[in-house]
């Protein structure tokens, strides 16, 4: 694991983005199911590869490093996110910081003027992300069983247009967010504190109730995606 908590960026041609490699699971034109752009039109580009095992995991298909995933060159993936005329790109995964390739792309297509996002799980040092990149940034609660590879930098390096996720699957984790919340006051750092249930494992109304009887200033969140579609579905 700790091969991914710190980026060598000092490998990187960051003069030729267009020209680097990255390992893809899928690129898809849908709707924004999350955060404060949900409902707009996005393009996602998710990446093949987590090391991370998130016990409530969505995305299984797009972990394995070594299989799944196919090759494309960064000129591909421009070209390829030109074709569906959308200004808002995000890159996903699996993990895409595991593939530090990702840096200069992300800078060329925010010099190019894309609105551009990524979302990561919370273990790897998000220093090097171009500025002007929105972190969506999945801090793991502990009914994840991924919490103790949390990398709290990262919430000391948030810009004011971040999103901070907690996807709660017991009382356990909505405590355990109250917390880091707290601790390191998210509320007042990042443009949003998103709150998840994991799907069909915490009800939404018992969430809402815990959030409405504590006055959390956080946004609650239902991944209109999974309404809208299959939970299941993929490419949307």
């Amino acid at each position: 694991m700790s091969k991914f908590i710190q980026p060598d960026i000092s490998v990187l041609d960051i003069e030729s983005p267009l020209n680097l490699h990255f390992s893809i699971s899928e690129i898809f034109h849908s709707l924004q199911g999350e955060g404060l752009r949900a409902g707009e039109r996005c393009v996602f580009i998710r990446l093949q590869g987590c090391s991370l095992r998130c016990s409530w995991c969505d995305t299984a298909y797009a972990l394995d490093h070594n299989k799944g995933g196919f090759d494309m060159v960064g000129e591909e993936i421009v070209s390829k996110i030109e074709e569906f005329n959308c200004n808002f790109i995000e890159f996903t995964g699996g993990e895409p910081l595991e593939q530090v390739n990702i840096y200069p792309l992300m800078t060329l297509l925010c010099d190019k003027g894309y609105t551009v996002a990524i979302e990561t799980g919370g273990h790897i040092n998000t220093q090097f992300v171009d500025k002007r990149v929105i972190k969506i940034i999945d801090m793991k609660c502990p009914d994840s069983k991924m919490s103790s590879l949390n990398n709290y930098d990262n919430l000391r390096l948030i810009n004011a247009h971040d999103e901070i996720k907690f996807v709660l699957a017991s009382r356990t984790d909505y405590q355990w967010a109250k917390q880091i919340i707290d601790q390191y006051q998210l509320s007042n750092k990042c443009s949003a504190v998103l709150f998840s249930c994991v799907f069909n494992q915490l009800a939404f109304t018992d969430l809402a109730e815990w959030i409405l009887e504590d006055r959390l200033n956080v946004k609650m969140q239902l991944q209109m995606h999974k309404f809208i579609w299959d939970p299941m579905a993929r490419g949307v």
